[in-house]
This record gives structure tokens, C-alpha cells and sequence, in this order.
């Protein structure tokens, strides 16, 4: 049983009654799910994970003050602490004030804020550009077990993915990165000896085309630490998850130097048919920066469009 699926029995079992024993006018307008920080969130926790930061536990995501006064939460704080301490075998360690903790009380604005910098999920193209992708891919997983006035689920409909002028911009940035450090870079650091400067180079790429991946998937990039193993489950090229890790596990003698600069020319082309076959490039040729100024190209708000190209990297 993973974290999710542990949160959830837990709420079935406790705090759905719990709340409609103690709160019966709140029951339908309290939100209940396990969304956030932490790999049991994501579904990728394992026994090495549970070694710190795990715990049994929910999220209970209630209104801003102006609709749920002080006293209610801190009411609804204290019967969430009297649920049971442990669960099959996992344990609940004590909770911080409301909205201080990963699980138990937590206000919507004051959890929209942590992530996003602001009480909602309205957007704006300057807060798309400035936000975090790990933190939109934290709202991007986890569950909801219940929620009867959308209190969570609405703003999380609005963040769902990029904006498409974002994704774009977002893309192009990643193309040109991969066209200076693999394309061009890598080779030229070679030459001169420096197998270190090559060795960032391969990374750079590797870095930007693992980003391309989720970019051309529709999908967030998680933190540094989950990318391959959530690329493994995107649509589109998990099977790069392979090649991505022999760039940057492989030293780079004559012979395996060859055949990283073949592979990230390869690399190249998959991307590029990909770019043609969503009909954001109008470039022909296999050279990734002409790709990356023609992805720019097609962004509609001419304020994003004029932006340095790199500027949502």
C-alpha cells in the first residue's frame, strides 16, 4: 500500500466519520485529500523514502477566514490531532498551527500560497513565467477524496497545464539550449581536450531534452530527483529514460564521445518530428535552434513572443 492509498483508508476510516460526528454543517464544505510535497503524494514513495518526512495523515483544506471563523478550525485542528496515532503500522506525529503542516487543517488560500505565491490560481502570463514547475507539478498529482464545493478542485482545474504561449515559450527555450550545448558546443569542447566542458555540455542537453519530454507531453517537470522516474510513465518517450542515462553516465574517449554526439543527433530528430507532427515548427532542417526561434515564432501574445528567447527557462 502506498502513501495515497494509506491517506485515503485512513480518512475513510477516521476522518470521514469524524467529521460527520463532530462537524455535520462543515462536513460537505471541508476538502479532504493528500496533495503536495513528498513522494507519497506522487505515488512514488518506497521503503528508502519512508525513512524521513512520512507519516499517516490527510489534508483537510477549508475556506479563508472570511468564511470559516478561528474558533471552528481550531476546533476541527484539535479532532483531527485526537484520530488515532497509528495506522497499519505507520505512525501520525504531531501537528503544527493551522496551515503549518503537510497534513491535517490547512486554509486554501494560505496552501495556494505556499505554491504558488498567491491565495488562487488565477494566473497571470508574468506568474506562469515565475513560478516553480515542481510546485505546479505537486498540484498536478496527488488525490482528492472528497470535495463538494470544489474548494480545491476548481483552482487545481485552473493550473492543469501550461498555457500554450507559456508551453511554447517554454519549448523554445529548451531547444536552443540543446542546439548550443549538443549540437554545437559538445563537440568544440572536445576538440580542444576539455573533457569536463563536454561532460556539462552532455548534461545541459540532457537537462533540456528531459524538459522537452514533459513540454512536448503536456506535463509538468518535477523536482530534479523524480524526473526519470516520472518521465517512465509520460505517453510520450519514456523510452528515452535509456539513452538520457547513458549521455550522462558514459565518459567521453574517442570512441563513446562519437557515439554520444550520433545519439544526440538522433535525439534531435525524434524531437524535431515531434515539433512537426503538433504543428509548432516550421523549420526543415535538423538544426535544433532554427526549430527553437520557429516554436518562438508561434506564440500569439506578441509581449511573450518578444521576450528573450530564454526567458521562461
Amino acid at each position: 500500500m502506498n502513501g495515497l492509498e494509506l491517506a485515503k483508508a485512513y480518512f475513510e476510516e477516521y476522518g470521514a466519520p469524524m467529521l460527520h460526528e463532530a462537524f455535520p454543517a462543515w462536513e460537505g464544505r471541508i476538502a479532504a485529500g493528500l496533495i503536495g510535497s513528498g513522494s507519497e503524494c506522487f505515488g512514488f514513495d518506497d521503503e528508502i523514502s519512508r525513512d524521513h518526512d512520512f507519516e499517516v495523515g490527510f489534508c483537510l483544506f477549508i475556506p479563508g477566514e472570511n468564511e470559516m471563523d478561528r474558533q471552528t478550525a481550531f476546533r476541527l485542528e484539535r479532532a483531527y490531532a485526537k484520530l488515532p496515532k497509528e495506522f497499519r503500522g505507520f505512525g501520525k506525529s504531531l501537528i503544527d498551527p493551522v496551515g503549518g503542516s503537510r497534513h491535517g487543517v490547512i486554509r486554501v488560500p494560505d496552501f495556494f500560497t505556499e505554491k504558488l505565491g498567491r491565495p488562487d490560481a488565477d494566473l497571470n502570463a508574468a506568474d506562469w513565467l515565475r513560478i516553480p514547475e515542481s510546485s505546479l507539478f505537486e498540484l498536478s498529482r496527488g488525490t482528492v477524496f472528497r470535495d463538494d464545493e470544489r474548494l480545491v478542485l476548481r483552482e487545481l482545474e485552473k493550473i492543469r497545464r501550461f498555457p500554450e504561449d507559456i508551453r511554447l515559450k517554454k519549448l523554445a527555450g529548451e531547444l536552443l539550449m540543446m542546439a548550443q550545448a549538443g549540437q554545437y558546443n559538445y563537440s568544440r569542447c572536445l576538440k580542444r581536450g576539455d573533457t569536463a566542458a563536454a561532460q556539462l555540455c552532455v548534461t545541459e542537453f540532457t537537462k533540456a531534452a528531459i524538459h522537452t519530454v514533459f513540454l512536448l507531453n503536456r506535463a509538468y517537470l518535477p523536482y530534479y530527483k523524480w524526473q526519470f522516474r516520472a518521465m517512465k510513465e509520460l505517453p510520450l518517450f519514456a523510452e528515452l529514460a535509456d539513452p538520457f542515462e547513458y549521455l550522462l553516465t558514459s565518459k567521453n574517449a574517442p570512441a563513446e564521445a562519437e557515439e554520444k554526439q550520433t545519439l544526440i543527433e538522433d535525439l534531435a530528430g525524434v524531437f524535431i518530428a515531434e515539433l512537426m507532427e503538433q504543428g509548432i515548427t516550421k523549420a526543415s532542417c535538423g538544426d535544433l535552434e532554427k526549430h527553437a526561434y520557429s516554436v518562438n515564432d508561434h506564440i500569439g501574445d506578441a509581449a511573450l513572443r518578444n521576450l528573450h528567447i530564454l526567458a521562461a527557462l
